[in-house]
């Protein structure tokens, strides 16, 4: 089996971003494996269960990542922790975290957390639509045959 891998935080990737990183995944050899809490249903070869504490499922990736690995998150954060480690993040929605924005990144969500426990709102995300898929399949993609030309 291939050392090249893609972890998941299954938690909140949509279902369509889901089964297209699982299809790259056998398309290009490499392994799949999804981390979730036991508040979902998901299961598999490769799936990780992780109690339901907050920032578990965060944590346990942050653990296991490896130079190399590409990691599909949406949490900011995480993300962060990841490029610390030498390897590729990006959202379900096609963004991916680099090092030159992810202070930036990092500061937005400071910024609305700190609105947010002050009694304002922010908006949600938007409903997914299939330009998101598509630009989550390129950019998944792009950080996988990266990936493919350091080995």
């Amino acid at each position: 089996m291939t050392d090249k891998r893609l972890l998941i935080d299954a938690d909140a990737c949509p279902r369509q971003a889901l089964a297209i990183a699982q299809a790259f995944c056998r398309q290009k050899g490499w392994r799949c494996v999804t981390y979730a809490s036991t508040n979902h249903q998901l299961t598999g070869p490769d799936h990780v269960t992780v109690d339901a504490e907050p920032q578990a499922v965060d944590m346990k990736i942050a653990n296991d990542v490896r130079a190399g690995d590409v990691v599909v998150t949406q949490d900011t954060g995480l993300a962060a922790m990841v490029l610390g480690k030498r390897a590729k993040a990006l959202s379900p929605h096609g963004v991916i975290f680099d090092e030159a924005r992810i202070l930036f990144q990092l500061e937005v969500r400071n910024e609305q957390a700190r609105y947010r426990r002050s009694g304002g709102r922010t908006r949600g995300p938007a409903a997914r639509t299939a330009e998101d898929d598509r630009r989550f399949e390129r950019a998944l993609r792009a950080c996988m045959e990266e990936g493919e030309t350091y080995t």
